[in-house]
């Protein structure tokens, strides 16, 4: 009989329907389907997808039995009977004219009689002592005609292979070849077996360690850009109790007809209270009061004497209106009528002129539109906070109907959750020329805003009597930072990183003036994990500038933060103890507080000003550039004696003056800039070229010995544009063994340094930001500890890290073009220097021994990541 010569297992087949598919095509065509998740030796035929490492596979490979596509019983339900298998014979491309079939050696060998299976002939002793994988590896074994025996081996036995897990000195002293487990797929693939492996990770990690490693990477490259762009796209702040908004497809009483005659009536004599209760009593969903009505209520409310209790209810009148009738679900009329309410009353131009009035009377400022009462009466102060909590309530309702599905419309409005054009968030903070960018006129007054709550809260020692508008305004950037993004993700990636980049760098600008106490608060309590990681980011960094350690604008990875925010707390420790979170904002050439110090005319010092100090040629050159290309080391004292000058300051190209100064061999004018504090950035680079090479590509080996004196060995690890580092520029010994003997000397000096920190305030700022930066990047770009062996991300992560074992980072981004993968590759080769103790060991005394909270809470995390980097290095 047919059924007797075609007997069917499945495997890797994911897809519910699919698979159905294939089963009923089997039994159409009187075959059999064997069900289970472990290999039948009844089974004639297996039916994968693609090339698994799983046992169903492996074994039927070592039984010799077919492994075909589920084409192969597609077309063959189309054909009416069975087809020949060859055509669908599983193969694995290896990019050269042939494909490589992997079953194809041992099934001709078994159908010809040559072998019976892959292992005849094999008497193993299996020592594996967890059970079921025992079990799991004996089945593979029996599939190939292996005889398999347990521990203890019988008296009059013999066996060919001891195969053990772990190896032990136990396992060797039989008298017979002792081998891993994974030597069973090398037997069956050979060479070939780096082309077995696959995402689906079915068997134990003994089998997965068996040389799996891509050739060729371009397929990991893929997979990598997918994995970024499923985390770049995952829902962001998932409000799992919202509301308890209207369920369209749940029945609810609908009002019906209501005169609201008399509400109008009552308000024109002045009877607010009772058009209140009127109106309470007729909210249902689907019934919207007169917009008329409830604007004369605001405008009541906003006058100052309307009572605690009125103010109450008219929240609970606002708030019932909003969960019985959520704009996010009903037609753009629901849309306008929420827009014309919310808004001031008198001058109607709109939510956000309404939003700042609020804002601003919450913090004591003067309103934007009208003035109210003064000061601040407590019922107003409640009222307006409320107010602001209902409209964060209501675009929090729209960024739900866009990112988790939860509020599904009803057919008859004709809306999809992605339709956004008419969306209150767009018309409240962007205007329809402003929504390609993120920072609109009015985020930019939201920011400030911000800043302004942040100041208040810090006077207040209490945290319960902080004010409330501080969380509020935080809520309200997250969710409008997750919209714009959400909009925009999938039309242009590239204008969202822009987006948030420009939203960051000008938050950083204007939170120059705030406490170091402040910041690292501020970035703890924002919501958006996307927002909290670049805000950090941004702060950090400018937190470092602004005190003489500059760490780069490139984009942020594990590898950034180990490299060079770790040294950077270091420069904070140290730094001295009136050093602040900012000075301000820079102009091109000097510091604004420089220009408002020396440029007056009733200055003192004014003829200790050098001449042409605040002018700027075509190339963005400033004087203090100029003076040390010509080596005139008095214009260079004079201006850094100055207060407030910015020592780093670049022109149009990005060369700073100490660049100026190694390229055209000004000793004096360097030994200045090093003696300056803050200290100048030495490891800052223009097209690949730091300040050390470019004195060496210039030949003045004295500016270079200067530099590593002063900054130690860690200017030998920088490379160019071309991967060269100083020590490739010098092709003498003599000369080399100099700059070894320079580092050394300052390596010495840096060591011998004082533990004490000096500025313990700024250090915990700089720790509290780069803890919050690690966690969040985690969070964010998917980086786990360690994981489950079926969890597909650690897998494409064990893959990854097994290529980083076996080959450079620059061999397998080699040709890549995705930069979003290729620092994901630098994570993970990161992550393996840290378990390695690569940058814990260089990170400075100080900061080490530093007692601070937050400092002791980085170094739990930093521990904590190379633990993680020990199990998943453990896991190879």
């Amino acid at each position: 009989m047919e059924s007797c010569t075609h007997v069917f297992q499945i495997s890797g087949i994911k897809n519910r329907d699919k698979k159905k598919a294939v089963v009923q095509g089997i039994l159409q065509l009187g075959g059999k389907y064997i069900g289970g998740s472990v290999y039948k030796c009844a089974s004639t035929h297996l039916i994968i997808p693609q090339v698994l490492s799983s046992e169903k596979f492996l074994a039927a490979c070592a039984a010799g039995k077919w492994v075909v596509t589920p084409n192969y019983v597609l077309d063959s339900v189309k054909n009416g009977s069975w087809l020949a298998e060859e055509p669908y014979e599983i193969s694995i491309s290896t990019g050269s004219t042939s494909d490589f079939y992997p079953v194809r050696q041992w099934r001709e060998k078994v159908t010809s009689g040559r072998l019976t299976g892959a292992f005849q002939g094999w008497k193993v002793l299996l020592m594996v002592q967890e059970p079921t994988r025992w079990a799991m590896f004996k089945r593979l074994l029996r599939a190939g005609k292996a005889k398999v025996y347990h521990c203890p081996l019988p008296s009059n036995a013999s066996v060919t292979h001891v195969m053990a897990k772990p190896v032990t000195e136990d396992s060797k002293s039989h008298n017979a070849p002792c081998y891993p487990v994974s030597f069973i797929v090398q037997h069956l693939f050979g060479r070939n077996c780096m082309d077995i492996y696959n995402l689906q990770d079915e068997l134990p990690v003994e089998i997965r360690k068996a040389s799996f490693v891509d050739a060729d990477f371009s397929r990991l490259e893929v997979e990598l850009r997918e994995y970024v762009l499923k985390q770049e796209g995952w829902p962001r702040l998932c409000f799992l109790e919202f509301l308890g908004y209207n369920d369209p497809h749940r029945p609810q009483s609908q009002a019906t007809e209501t005169d609201f005659t008399n509400v109008g009536s009552m308000i024109e004599c002045g009877l607010f209270i009772e058009a209140l209760d009127s109106i309470r009593s007729a909210v249902y969903p689907g019934l919207l009061p007169p917009a008329a009505y409830l604007v004369s209520l605001v405008e009541y409310a906003q006058q100052g004497s309307a009572t605690s209790v009125f103010l109450r209810n008219f929240q609970q009148v606002m708030n019932n209106l909003l969960v019985t009738n959520p704009p996010w679900l009903a037609p753009s009329s629901a849309k306008k009528y929420f827009a014309q309410v919310l808004q001031c009353p008198r001058c109607k131009t709109g939510m956000w002129p309404f939003l700042e009035t609020a804002i601003s009377y919450c913090l004591s400022g003067e309103a934007t539109c009208h003035q109210l009462p003064g000061p601040a009466l407590p019922t107003l102060l409640h009222f307006h906070s409320d107010i602001l909590a209902l409209v964060l309530k209501l675009f929090q309702g729209e960024l739900h109907s866009i990112t988790k599905g939860d509020f599904v419309l009803s057919e008859e409005t004709g809306l999809s959750p992605s339709s956004s054009s008419g969306s209150l968030l767009y018309g409240t903070f962007w205007t329809v020329w402003e929504r390609s960018t993120l920072l609109s006129r009015s985020v930019k007054q939201l920011l400030q805003h911000l800043i302004q709550a942040a100041n208040e809260g810090h006077t207040v020692r209490d945290r319960r009597q902080e004010p409330r508008i501080l969380q509020t305004l935080l809520d309200f950037l997250s969710v409008l930072v997750e919209f714009w993004c959400k909009q925009n993700f999938k039309l242009n990636q590239k204008l969202v990183e822009k987006g948030l980049r420009d939203l960051t760098e000008h938050f950083a600008v204007i939170s120059q003036g705030l406490s170091p106490m402040i910041l690292p608060d501020l970035v703890s309590r924002t919501h958006s994990t996307r927002l909290k990681l670049l805000i950090a980011d941004a702060i950090f960094r400018d937190l470092c500038t602004r005190n003489g350690f500059t760490v780069g604008d490139d984009p942020l990875s594990l590898k950034k933060m180990m490299i060079s925010y770790l040294p950077a707390l270091g420069s904070l420790a140290k730094s001295p103890t009136d050093a602040r979170i900012g000075t301000g904002p820079t102009s091109q050439g000097m510091s604004c507080s420089t220009e408002s110090s020396v440029g007056k005319e009733t200055n003192p010092e004014k003829e200790n000003i050098p001449r042409g100090l605040h002018r700027v040629n075509a190339a963005g050159e400033t004087l203090l550039h100029r003076a040390c290309k010509r080596n005139q080391v008095e214009t260079v004292l004079q201006i850094l004696a100055l207060p407030g000058t910015d020592v780093n300051v670049k022109d149009y190209a990005g060369w700073t003056p100490l660049h100026e100064a190694c390229n055209h061999g000004s000793t004096a004018c360097v030994e200045a800039l090093l003696r300056h504090r803050p200290t100048p950035v030495l490891n800052s680079q223009v097209g690949g070229v730091s300040p050390v090479h470019d004195a060496l590509l210039n030949g003045h080996m004295d500016i270079a010995k200067m530099l590593l004196e002063h900054a130690g060995s860690v200017l030998l690890q920088q490379t160019d544009g071309d991967g060269r580092t100083a020590l490739d520029l010098v092709f003498s010994l003599n000369q080399r063994e100099e700059l070894l003997h320079s580092a050394q000397i300052g390596d010495a000096s840096l060591r011998n340094e004082a533990t004490e920190v000096l500025n313990l305030p700024l250090l915990e700022a700089g720790s509290s930001l780069l803890a919050q930066l690690i966690i969040s990047y985690q969070r964010e770009r998917g980086l786990q500890g360690r994981a489950q062996p079926d969890d597909k991300p650690y897998s494409l992560g064990c893959r990854l890290l097994r290529a980083l074992k076996e080959h450079s980072l620059q061999r397998v981004t080699a040709g890549w073009s995705d930069q979003r993968a290729v620092r994901l590759v630098e994570d993970a080769e990161a992550l393996l220097e840290l378990c390695r103790g690569r940058y814990l060991g260089q990170m400075c005394r100080a900061v080490i021994e530093c007692k601070g909270e937050n400092t002791l809470f980085l170094m739990a995390i930093l521990k904590d990541l190379k633990s993680q980097g020990e199990a998943l290095h453990a896991d190879l």
